[in-house]
């Protein structure tokens, strides 16, 4: 066993890049921030897509269904990392995130063109969800394939700063996405961009030109990747005859290999992962659907905490170069982990002042016969709920209205008391009751003047209180910015070349795809069953915690190892 390491010399650290290694990060780059936009088109979009698909349902099981499709993208990620991993490690770096662009530009487009229940019945469902899957596999590929291309072709002592670039790109893919939507949303209205707006082929809505659109980026990318020249690195060990002829069963069936997949995961991406969904998706989620804050103001608010921090990824990457990943990485996960529940505190404070009064002095009981009462948890929204106790908690939690129970004597009828006042109880109409009884006691109305509201993107800059809260989350971002900045290198370094295109794929996309992607959902989950709008950052912070912990223990420095020569640690 043998981990070659090289220590970068001053002049190898400063030298500017070379016009070979600026065209390998444009074209790596610029492809990925196209199929991080072609993926979060959905994300953004699921609430309008499920009422075109899933209209065979209620309204709730339409929106349950729409982020269940989204979350199939998520949960398809690790098997793209082992298919296309494999295949990067046998036949190239360059051909296989070339295949994987060409999947999701053209699944994306596909939604595009893809008929509604009304058209075509069940057929319009099963379809988007394949379509969902295939930009989940391809994804799985592309990002291992980029990583690996950038870092194989980086100078020694400069990966750190070479792959934040690429590091750079699901920012820069959301914040496009959010740009085109905003941009559709405003010109043409709502009503036109959900489901009137004519195209062609009967088809209607504005939001499928988003879809239809990333067909000329597709072309882009397929041209500047052809472009591209293979990884050195790949093209030494080709030479030499050293490929691996079992990626998958020499990755993960031999114990010094899968023991490294796993430090890998546990010890610093599921920590990376949570701090980034809770950063660039929680926070956007906490703005939504807790604090009832207006889709454009979320939206806006968060595009310019992202314009502000994203340059941090390519300061926490140099900064890697460095000191090293490992302090990096940890040092992002355990400051966020001990922020959270005070910079979320803040942003409550900020943008909706009035609801954070009525937390303190709007009391709401819930009084049950405890064997009536049951466990609320519920991160995939499939489960049922009958029982008057959990349909009124469930409905406190979708309202942000915070309550605590309390056992009543068995047989009791169930009670929803409002500052000590019984509120009426009838499960088709409690939603609006309870509202009402809630503003009256104290909490703030749809069109509170109080709460955060701007009208355009500039115009988010002209109050102290939107640019308090764009303070609150660019401080979000430079979490992401510190943990996710770094990983890329940590990763490709941590693997033997023969096999760190599949090795190092899967760690990354379990963490992000399985511990992040399903963290929205999980943490509002912890928050309907606790009656507690915070209680849902336990997630995060514990995952991080536990990040911490096992980096500090098992994760050894990589930052000067030659990834030519390195065979294992």
């Amino acid at each position: 066993m043998s981990v070659a390491s090289t220590a970068p010399t001053m002049q190898e650290r400063t030298r500017p890049m070379t016009r070979e290694e600026k065209k390998v990060i444009l074209a790596s780059s610029l492809g990925t921030i196209f199929e991080w936009y072609d993926f979060y088109l959905y994300g953004t979009l699921a609430a309008i897509i499920g009422k075109q698909f899933f209209t065979a349902f209620e309204p709730a099981t339409q929106a349950i269904f729409a982020l269940l499709a989204f979350a199939a993208g998520f949960l398809v990620r690790p098997f793209g990392a082992l298919v296309f991993g494999r295949l990067g490690d046998l036949v190239g770096r360059k051909y296989t995130f070339l295949i994987t662009i060409v999947i999701m530009g053209a699944s994306t487009f596909l939604v595009g063109l893809l008929p509604g229940y009304a058209a075509i019945g069940w057929v319009a469902p099963v379809a988007l969800i394949v379509l969902r899957m295939l930009q989940g596999l391809a994804l799985g590929g592309e990002y291992g394939g980029a990583a690996v291309y950038v870092a194989e072709h980086a100078p020694v002592g400069r990966r750190g700063f070479y792959t934040a670039w690429i590091q750079t790109t699901a920012t820069l893919g959301l914040l496009l996405s959010l740009a085109v939507i905003v941009s559709l949303r405003i010109w043409m209205g709502e009503e036109a961009f959900a489901s009137s707006f004519p195209l062609f082929f009967g088809l209607t809505g504005g939001w499928r030109i988003p879809f239809l659109g990333s067909i000329l980026l597709l072309m882009i990318s397929i041209y500047i990747r052809l472009q591209m020249n293979e990884s050195p690195a790949f093209l030494k060990m080709k030479e030499e005859g050293t490929r691996s002829k079992a990626p998958l069963s020499e990755a993960f069936g031999q114990w010094k290999n899968a023991r490294l997949v796993l430090i890998a995961l546990f010890g610093l991406v599921v920590g990376q992962a949570v701090v980034w969904y809770t950063g660039q998706f929680y926070a956007l989620f906490f703005l939504q659907s807790i604090l009832k804050i207006d889709l454009l103001t979320a939206n806006v608010l968060i595009a310019w905490s992202l314009i502000i921090g994203t340059a941090g990824f390519l300061f926490f990457g140099a900064l890697s170069d460095k000191i090293g990943r490992k302090p990096v990485i940890l040092a992002g996960c355990a400051i966020a982990a001990l922020s959270y529940f005070p910079l979320f505190g803040a942003l409550t404070s900020v943008a909706n002042p009035k609801y954070e009064r009525a937390l303190e002095t709007v009391k709401i009981e819930v009084s049950a016969d405890p064997a009536k009462c049951g466990n609320l948890f519920d991160p995939v929204g499939i489960r049922k709920f009958t029982e008057p106790c959990d349909i009124a908690r469930r409905t406190l939690s979708q309202q942000a209205l915070k309550y605590t129970k309390t056992e009543a004597p068995a047989g009791s009828p169930m009670k929803v008391l409002v500052n000590g006042t019984e509120v009426p109880f009838e499960a088709a109409t409690f939603a609006k009751t309870i509202g009402e009884a809630a503003v009256a006691a104290g909490y703030p109305a749809a069109n509170d003047a109080e709460k955060v509201k701007v009208t355009s993107f500039f115009g988010a800059l002209g109050n102290a209180q939107s640019l308090k809260i764009i303070g609150i989350l660019t401080i979000f971002v430079l979490f992401v910015t510190a943990v996710y900045g770094p990983i890329a290198a940590a990763l490709v370094e941590f693997f033997p070349t023969r096999i760190r295109y599949t090795a190092m794929s899967l760690p990354y996309h379990i963490g992000n795809g399985w511990f992040g992607g399903l963290l929205p959902a999980t943490s509002f989950a912890i928050v309907a069953s606790t009656g507690d709008i915070y209680a849902g950052l336990w997630y995060p912070i514990i995952f991080a915690a536990i990040t911490v912990v096992i980096g500090i223990l098992l994760v050894p420095e990589t930052k000067d190892r030659d990834i030519t020569t390195y065979d294992h640690a």
